[in-house]
């Protein structure tokens, strides 16, 4: 789902125009993020907290060369959801075809499906 999305569907259920809406839900947007910079945290009930962490630099290692590579220290966004989310994407899980380690016969787990390579050009960063 992509901003765009949201705002259709918000300015179909509240028939609003899609051009006041999406200024709505970018202003919304901007408003998290102001708070979040300002407060360095940003809780909302049944949703979840956005909260600012400082990572610790550290030695990582280049998977292409397999080198050693400083990175430094770095405030990431961390988001932990509230217990509304947790419970609905648990119930998403078991609607899925796929079963999942608690549909499982004791001693087997869902599996994973493997991940295809990577194309050229394409691996992640040590800093990743």
């Amino acid at each position: 789902m992509t901003k765009k999305d949201i705002v259709r569907t918000i300015a179909e259920q509240l028939d609003l125009p899609q051009l006041r809406t999406k200024e709505l839900v970018q202003r919304t947007f901007d408003a998290l993020i102001d708070a979040l910079v300002r407060e360095g945290r940003i809780e909302l009930r049944n949703f979840g907290v956005f909260q600012i962490k400082q990572r610790d630099a550290r030695m990582a290692r280049n998977p292409r060369t397999g080198e050693k590579v400083p990175v430094q220290a770095k405030c990431v966004v961390s988001f932990k959801p509230g217990k509304e989310m947790e419970a609905k994407v648990r119930d998403y899980r078991r609607d899925k075809e796929t079963p999942s380690v608690e549909d499982s016969p004791p001693g087997q787990g869902a599996t994973e499906e493997p991940t295809a390579p990577r194309p050229e050009g394409t691996d992640r960063t040590a800093e990743e």
